[in-house]
């Protein structure tokens, strides 16, 4: 893929994203979200301008929340 095509493709994403996360109020929703639709922690880190490692452990404590909440032990 060019470049070009390649920058403007990036550009879209991050529009689309923005436009998708602007009504979530916590960045622990707009990870979870984003996540969801396929992005990579750190495409996601990018976008909130955040680090890849907040992303990354904010994932983690999300499925262990969600595990919690079907009883299953997390440990």
């Amino acid at each position: 893929m060019s470049d070009d095509v390649s920058e403007k493709l990036d550009i879209l994403i991050r529009l689309q994203a923005a436009a998708l996360t602007a009504s979530m109020e916590s960045s622990k929703e707009k990870i979870v979200f984003l996540s969801q639709a396929g992005l990579r922690p750190s495409l996601i880190a990018e976008i909130l301008g955040t680090t890849s490692n907040h992303v990354n452990v904010t994932l983690s404590t999300a499925r262990k929340a969600a595990g919690r909440k079907r009883g299953r032990s997390t440990d």
